[in-house]
């Protein structure tokens, strides 16, 4: 999943970049599926339609997804930098999640 807080032309046009053969990522949710509040959007995980004990998300914005705050890990913010290996760090803490 792709969980994003722009307007779905923009995510369309992202998972244009991120996977162009359309074989990576398999949904994609954007602004729409948000929930706004106060001029605020923040990403609802029910959304998904996933049970939250199973579920974890990745944002560098901790804010913006206040119910579920204890399903997410916070990254820090993409630079564009090719040499960035925040996600790669992450795959043992994956790997745990993924077995407990």
């Amino acid at each position: 999943f792709i969980y994003t807080t722009a307007k779905k032309d923009y995510a369309k046009k992202l998972l244009e970049v991120l996977d162009p053969r359309k074989k990576l990522i398999r949904h994609c949710l954007s602004q729409q599926d948000c929930v706004c509040s106060q001029g605020c959007y923040w990403k609802d995980l029910t959304q998904l339609g996933r049970d939250l004990a199973t579920t974890v998300g990745l944002d560098h914005a901790m804010q913006g997804f206040p119910a579920q705050a204890a399903n997410w890990i916070q990254v820090p913010p993409w630079s564009g930098d090719p040499e960035d290996e925040e996600l790669l760090r992450l795959i043992p803490v994956l790997e745990q999640l993924g077995q407990a």
